[in-house]
């Protein structure tokens, strides 16, 4: 059994049956979920019968750092994990003035297909267990010694995809007895699967969901998007009007712009009408990106007038959009390109 993916009303269940009193749980959930301890052995407060009880009976999940990578640009630093099982996954840590935010992988690899991504590429090996969610942020926090405030799940990976697991996540992460971190601060994206926008609106959480649109059309999304062969962008943006309508919470439309493909006037005007015309007030923003070249792929990033230019088409629409502030360009930042390089050099 996986103990560090168990809530702690089912750890004291767990240690109930081992025979132990109530009160060694709290201690044993706080020295995984707030001491961060990387093993049974650090857990200096439980008696050492117990710690073999616990060896004996419960898988600890603890990733193992591989590789580091510190970007000389802006103190980025990425990540590249092994599970138990010699699989990898992959990190992003970001320093910004608020506060410190953890991006994660939710699988290993990732079976949507998203052309431009290099997560895509040898497709989905498996799901992440919540314990190994929560560690990557564990792992990171215990390297870098600094508290991590906010975390998006936009790494390898489609979050809605591994949905049980994620949900659990969620509540491990916010838990008032674990890190506690802010549903405010969570993040969770998605390239568009319906029904499950559905379902997660439903939890009626705090948490932002961030919708990988990418094309304003769906024949352009088409182009980029596996995904959009199974659901057209009108049911694509009724769910995501459900989400804002459930919880209150203002959609993010994450928008990767490749040169000659989805950033000329048109693609911009198709984006206004879109989102413009809904009548919702304060129902999203609009996240611009200079997609991340990558070697597998022809596609090549946007010229910085061709963004400037785009955002300001929405500006003039009435409509938010940003300009992502580019981090890590130098250390393998995009999803999937330190996990690749990786795969590559031990094939």
């Amino acid at each position: 059994m996986d103990i560090k993916s168990l809530s702690l009303d089912e750890l004291k269940t767990e240690i109930a049956k081992l025979g132990e009193k109530p009160y060694r749980a709290k201690q044993l959930y706080e020295w995984m979920h707030v001491k961060l301890a990387r093993g049974y052995d650090e857990m200096t407060n439980l008696p050492k019968s117990l710690r073999e009880k616990l060896s004996d009976r419960f898988e600890y999940t603890s990733l193992r750092e591989v590789t580091v990578q510190t970007s000389k640009l802006d103190g980025t630093k990425k990540f590249l994990f092994e599970l138990s099982d010699g699989k990898l996954v992959e990190s992003v840590w970001m320093r910004y003035h608020h506060g410190n935010s953890v991006c994660i992988s939710s699988q290993v690899g990732c079976r949507m297909g998203c052309r431009f991504c290099a997560s895509t590429i040898g497709g989905l090996e498996r799901n992440l267990a919540p314990s190994e969610m929560l560690d990557q942020i564990y792992a990171i926090s215990k390297s870098t010694g600094e508290r991590v405030s906010n975390v998006v799940v936009m790494g390898t990976g489609e979050p809605l995809d591994n949905y049980d697991n994620l949900l659990r996540f969620i509540h491990m992460i916010t838990d008032e007895n674990g890190l506690n971190i802010s549903q405010r601060n969570i993040t969770i994206s998605t390239c568009g699967i319906v029904e499950q926008m559905r379902r997660l609106a439903d939890e009626k959480l705090q948490i932002t969901l961030a919708l990988s649109l990418h094309g304003a059309t769906q024949a352009k999304r088409r182009e980029l998007m596996p995904i959009a062969d199974r659901y057209d962008i009108s049911e694509v943006i009724d769910a995501c009007i459900y989400y804002f309508r459930q919880t209150g919470r203002r959609i993010t439309f994450e928008y990767s712009l490749v040169g000659g493909v989805n950033d000329t006037d048109e693609d911009a005007e198709h984006l206004c009408s879109l989102v413009g015309g809904l009548n919702c007030p304060g129902f999203c923003h609009v996240n611009l990106i200079s997609v991340n070249p990558i070697k597998e792929r022809d596609f090549v990033e946007s010229e910085r007038k061709d963004i400037l230019n785009f955002q300001k088409k929405l500006e003039k629409r009435h409509i938010n959009a940003t300009v992502r502030r580019e981090m890590g360009r130098d250390i393998d930042g995009a999803c999937g390109q330190l996990r690749r390089r990786s795969l590559s050099a031990k094939a």
